[in-house]
C-alpha cells in the first residue's frame, strides 16, 4: 500500500483521501446510532450527507437536527472540519510533532491542497492553517455564545455555537436550527444582528485563503505590500459583496421572500445573502420566495465563490478577475494581462479559461439532466447543478425530493468541487515528457 501511494499522483492522493473521508462518513451515518429514530439510514441519503458535509457543501435531503443524533451531528461537524482546512493540513500537522521525516511527497501534496506557490515553509503553513483556524472558531463560538445560550440554555447553547462557528469558517452552511423549523436555516434569527455579523464574519474569513491570511498579518494594513493574490482576493470579495448586497437589496425590496421587513433588516438580509451566496450555504430569507432575477444573481455569486486555497468553492475569485482582466487587456490593445503594476503568465489566463469552461460545462449539461429527470424548470435545477458544483448548499427547497440519479449526479459535482476540476483533469491526465517541436500555428477568427 506504501509503494502504492508512492508511485501515485499527487492530485490522485488528494481525491483517494477525500473519498476515503466520504467512505468512513457514509458507513458511521448509516449506522443506527447516527439516527434519531435509532435506525439504519439509508445508504443514499448517508452517502449524500457525507459528501456534502466533507465537500463543505450543505446540501442535505433530511433536516440535520431531526434526522440525526448528536452522534450523527458530531460526524458531520468532524467531516465539515475535516474537509474545510483539508486532510493533509491535519495529517502534516499531527507528523510534525513526531520523528516521523515528513519526505517531499507529502509536502508537495500538501502545496496542492492548499494552493501554495512555493513549497519552502509548508509545515509552518499547515501549522498557521490549524492554529489559525481554531483561533477563529473558538472566537466565533464565544461570541455566538452570547446570544444563543440565553436562547437555548448553556450547554446546548454552547454546542450551537462552536457547530455553526466551524460550519460558518468552513464554508459548510450546514445547520440546526430546525429544532425551531425544520429546514429553517437561519431565517428564525434573520432579525438577530449580532449573530448575523458574526456568522458573515466566519464566511468571510474562512473564503478569503490560508494565503491570504498570513500575507495580511504579516504586511498587516499595508496594502501596498501585499502579493498580487491577497490585491485581488480582498480587492474583488469587497466589490462583490457590494455589487451582491445592493442587487439583493434592489430586486428582492418588495418581494415575497422580504415581506414584512422594515429598511434595516432588508439591508441585513441582503449583506447576509451576499456574503453566504459565496459558498457558505446559510439562508435567512425563503429563498424560493424570491424572483427570479434575485435566483439568478445568487446563482452568479455562487458559481464565482471564494478563493483559492480557502474553504470555499466556486471558480474562484482569482479565476474570475483573471478573465476580466484579460477582457479590459484587449479592450486596450494589451497583448499582457496587467494588474496593480503586475504582470500575469499567459499559463494563468489558460487555466482560468479551462476551469471557466469546465464548470460551465459541467453545471449546464447536470441541470438539463436534473431538470429533464425530474420534470422541474431548468432555473431551480440550474440553481442546484451550481449550488453543488460550487459547493455552496443553498437550495430552492428541491434537494430534498430529487431520486436517486439526481442525487448521484449532485454528489458527483459536489466531489469535484471540492477537489477542483483542475485536479480531477490532472489526476487523469496521461504523463508526457517535454516535446520542443510543435505543429505550424494559424489564426482563426473568433468574437
Amino acid at each position: 500500500m506504501h509503494k502504492l501511494l508512492k508511485n501515485m499522483k499527487l492530485t490522485r492522493i488528494l481525491m483517494l483521501g477525500y473519498f476515503t473521508i466520504i467512505l468512513t462518513g457514509t458507513i458511521l451515518l448509516s449506522l443506527p446510532v447516527s439516527s434519531r429514530s435509532g435506525e439504519f439510514t439509508p445508504v443514499n441519503e448517508s452517502l449524500f450527507t457525507a459528501t456534502s458535509a466533507t465537500c463543505v457543501t450543505g446540501l442535505v435531503l433530511s433536516d440535520v437536527y431531526t434526522h440525526w443524533s448528536l452522534f450523527g451531528q458530531l460526524v458531520i461537524l468532524t467531516m465539515i472540519q475535516t474537509g474545510g482546512v483539508g486532510f493533509m493540513t491535519i495529517a502534516i500537522f499531527a507528523l510534525s510533532y513526531t520523528k516521523q521525516k515528513i519526505g517531499l511527497k507529502r509536502r508537495f501534496t500538501m502545496q496542492e491542497s492548499v494552493g501554495a506557490h512555493q513549497l519552502g515553509g509548508i509545515v509552518r503553513m499547515t501549522r498557521f492553517i490549524l492554529t489559525g483556524s481554531l483561533i477563529v472558531e473558538l472566537s466565533g463560538a464565544a461570541l455566538l455564545a452570547v446570544r444563543f445560550c440565553p436562547k437555548f440554555g448553556a450547554a446546548r447553547g454552547l454546542y450551537y455555537s462552536v457547530f455553526h462557528s466551524i460550519s460558518a469558517f468552513c464554508n459548510a452552511g450546514i445547520d440546526l436550527m430546525g429544532r425551531s423549523s425544520p429546514g429553517s436555516s437561519m431565517i428564525t434569527i434573520q432579525g438577530d444582528i449580532m449573530v448575523n455579523i458574526v456568522l458573515m464574519a466566519l464566511i468571510i474569513l474562512g473564503g478569503l485563503g490560508f494565503l491570504v491570511w498570513d500575507d495580511i498579518l504579516h504586511n498587516k494594513l499595508h496594502f501596498k505590500r501585499y502579493k498580487l493574490q491577497t490585491k485581488v482576493v480582498v480587492s474583488v470579495s469587497g466589490i462583490l459583496f457590494l455589487a451582491g448586497t445592493a442587487g439583493f437589496m434592489i430586486m428582492e425590496y418588495s418581494s415575497p421572500a422580504y415581506e414584512g421587513m422594515n429598511f434595516g433588516e432588508k439591508l441585513l438580509a441582503s449583506c447576509f445573502q451576499s456574503a453566504s451566496a459565496r459558498t457558505a450555504g446559510f439562508a435567512s430569507v425563503d429563498l424560493s420566495q424570491m424572483n427570479e432575477a434575485g435566483q439568478m444573481l445568487m446563482t452568479i455569486l455562487m458559481f464565482i465563490g471564494g478563493a483559492s486555497g480557502s474553504t470555499a468553492g466556486g471558480i474562484k475569485i482569482t479565476t474570475f478577475a483573471v478573465l476580466y482582466i484579460s477582457i479590459f487587456s484587449a479592450f486596450r490593445k494589451r497583448k499582457a494581462l496587467e494588474c496593480f503594476k503586475r504582470r500575469i503568465d499567459d499559463s494563468i489566463l489558460h487555466n482560468a479559461c479551462c476551469v471557466m469552461m469546465l464548470y460551465l460545462t459541467v453545471s449546464g449539461i447536470s441541470a438539463i439532466a436534473i431538470s429533464f429527470i425530474e420534470n422541474i424548470g431548468i432555473m431551480p435545477a440550474l440553481f442546484e447543478s451550481v449550488s453543488a458544483a460550487a459547493t455552496v448548499g443553498l437550495s430552492l427547497g428541491v434537494t430534498s425530493s430529487l431520486s436517486i440519479p439526481s442525487q448521484i449526479i449532485l454528489i458527483l459535482l459536489m466531489f469535484m468541487g471540492r477537489t477542483g476540476g483542475l485536479t480531477i483533469l490532472e489526476s487523469f491526465a496521461n504523463k508526457q515528457s517535454n516535446i520542443n517541436s510543435q505543429y505550424p500555428s494559424e489564426k482563426i477568427s473568433v468574437g
